[in-house]
């Protein structure tokens, strides 16, 4: 069954109907460890991408997940209410769209640019792999604004970039961030305007 083997272990015996909906009921104390799980992983991500998968093989979603884990991330299959629950809890505010059918998330613990580039390449050669959208930190973001967080440079170019306008006069720090050419401006305002009620720049 696709993205199975990316459930925790004691899920595997379940089969999935559309949606990532369980075939067979589970209980209420299995329920709350998969939430318990959902949290974790979120806990150490700095972004999180989710996409429809449905119809994808498992070749398909093992290709995938080892490239999302060199990314330095995860990818995972996750059952939607209990998704929308652990993402509720963890301050993620709701969005209906991202847990309607399948779902899988991809977590950023390290770059959330490697994730976002690392799916949306994916998605350009999978037809069936479809991008509902993601969070910044707890900021949610539209499939448009993971496409916007793929395009931007590596992060050692960010730091290196940040870094030497930081440390360059007041006069020409200005004159840097007025360049678009140099891309500091947007990186700007995908990070650290992420602690702003703005949205992300598109």
């Amino acid at each position: 069954m696709p993205g199975i083997e990316s459930m925790p272990s004691e899920s595997k015996d379940f089969s999935f109907l559309k949606g990532g909906e369980y075939t067979l009921a589970i209980s209420e104390k299995r329920k709350q460890e998969l939430v318990a799980e959902y949290q974790k992983w979120l806990k150490r991500s700095q972004a999180v991408i989710l996409a429809e998968y449905m119809g994808l093989t498992m070749k398909d979603l093992d290709v995938l997940r080892a490239k999302v884990r060199e990314a330095g991330g995860e990818f995972h299959v996750i059952k939607n209410t209990l998704g929308k629950i652990a993402f509720q809890q963890a301050g993620m505010s709701s969005q209906e769209s991202f847990f309607e059918g399948s779902t899988a998330v991809g977590f950023a613990f390290q770059d959330p640019l490697a994730l976002a580039k690392v799916l949306i390449e994916f998605a350009k050669t999978a037809e069936l792999f479809k991008l509902k959208g993601g969070y910044l930190q707890t900021r949610p973001m539209t499939a448009a604004q993971v496409k916007t967080l793929a395009e931007l440079p590596p992060m050692p170019v960010i730091r290196a970039q940040l870094l030497g306008a930081l440390q360059a006069p007041a006069s020409q720090l200005a004159r840097t961030l007025a360049e678009p050419g140099r891309g500091i401006a947007s990186t700007i305002k995908a990070y650290a305007e992420k602690e702003s009620p703005a949205p992300i720049a598109q």
